[in-house]
């Protein structure tokens, strides 16, 4: 059977902080390309999600996790020598903060050897991060294989650039996540991304930036205020969505897994990014960055009500 969205990347046991309540910890799950995966396979798509995962009991229950959620994890392999990467989220005057303890990870030890070839040819996309890139240089080079497996077999590729600056430095950063946006059909960055790759905020720069690497479809995404885009020939605004936000922990990963979830649906590029909007802007309505992921139901509510 096809799959419409495979996902590679980290997983992390998350511990949330309770607002108000320093002492006091949600337990959850997060990870940028998992919580991409959960949210595409809430919203419809079918999903296989690729890693490693320690032999404890976090990475037991991310096997349950994903058997819940309807996510294929048969590619998932274990790792008896290395621990399921953990993170906390706390609360401050400047907002979310996050401590990791990642280092050594089993999803950290991911070779190219490792990935299941036969489900990265039945995806129709297939979807990594700059996060995925930069835990270590080999799962660096493994990302970089599945991409060319799965764009072998068809697949189209979306990328996500996620740059994370305590993980590796800025001149690695630049040059991996530059030359795999050259390969990838559909590129999404953030404004702090967009400072690291081209030294610039001003979004016709970074999307002129973009297409000069050979990107046809770039996503600009905006946080709060929604996000920009532009498809070569045209560049548009897609506003953003009025909720009442409590913490905004996975947005942006929503958001990637809701695009992926239209697009694999067959939407046009424009509707599919309005989707993606009002399902990261629901995503903001609870704690955490998987339990409050929406159903389509959620999204098709919000998107009738309109953006603000």
């Amino acid at each position: 059977m096809s799959l419409d969205v495979v996902s590679l990347g980290e997983p992390m046991y998350e511990f949330s902080q309770i607002p108000g309540e320093p002492r006091r910890w949600l337990q959850g799950f997060g990870g940028d390309t998992m919580n991409c995966a959960i949210a595409a396979a809430r919203l419809g798509a079918r999903v296989a999600y690729l890693t490693r995962l320690g032999n404890d009991e976090f990475g037991r229950q991310f096997l349950a996790l994903w058997k819940e959620e309807g996510v294929d994890s048969s590619g998932v392999s274990i790792d008896p020598e290395a621990h399921t990467a953990v993170y906390f989220v706390s609360y401050g005057p400047n907002g979310h903060a996050f401590s990791y303890l990642r280092s050594g990870s089993a999803a950290s030890r991911l070779h190219a050897s490792h990935l299941p070839q036969e489900i990265l040819r039945r995806t129709r996309f297939f979807h990594t991060s700059g996060i995925t890139q930069a835990i270590s240089s080999s799962a660096c080079d493994a990302a970089f294989a599945a991409i060319e497996i799965a764009r072998a077999a068809g697949a189209r590729f979306v990328f996500d650039a996620n740059i994370r600056p305590r993980l590796w430095p800025p001149a690695r950063a630049r040059a991996v996540v530059a030359a795999t946006a050259a390969m990838a059909d559909y590129f999404l960055l953030s404004l702090e991304d967009a400072e690291t790759l081209c030294g610039t905020t001003a979004e016709n720069a970074v999307f002129d930036w973009c297409h000069g690497l050979g990107v046809p479809h770039v996503v600009l995404k905006l946080g709060a205020e929604g996000a920009t885009a532009s498809d070569g020939d045209s560049r548009w605004r897609v506003p953003a969505f009025r909720v009442e936000a409590v913490d905004a922990t996975g947005a942006g990963d929503c958001f990637a897994g809701a695009l992926l979830a239209r697009l694999a649906a067959g939407a046009e590029f424009h509707d599919a990014l309005r989707y993606a909007n009002a399902a990261a802007a629901l995503t903001c309505t609870g704690f955490g960055a998987v339990a409050p992921l929406p159903r389509p139901e959620a999204v098709r509510a919000l998107l009738a009500r309109g953006e603000r």
